[in-house]
């Protein structure tokens, strides 16, 4: 199944809270991000999340960026062409 990169983001944020047992809106507060901008994310009025904002994900849960996106969401992502 193909998703767009947003999605993918979105779903892995999602996974990763449920896997540590915190709510979207701890991850925000450790992650130092406002609880807007990852609501935003994770409910998709925002798609095109920044690498920054990723990174500072990252952070917060005390994982790499490549931990992140070593995922079987992002293997099969639909090419976005505008």
């Amino acid at each position: 199944m193909s998703m767009r990169i947003g999605q993918a983001v979105k779903q892995r944020i999602l996974n990763l809270c449920e896997e540590r047992g915190i709510t979207v809106n701890r991850l925000a507060t450790i992650s130092g991000i406002t609880q807007s901008t990852l609501s935003n994310i994770t409910s998709n009025r925002n798609n095109s999340v920044t690498v920054s904002t990723v990174q500072k994900l990252c952070d917060g849960l005390d994982i790499t960026i490549i931990e992140f996106f070593d995922d079987d969401l992002f293997r099969h992502i639909e090419q976005e062409i505008r």
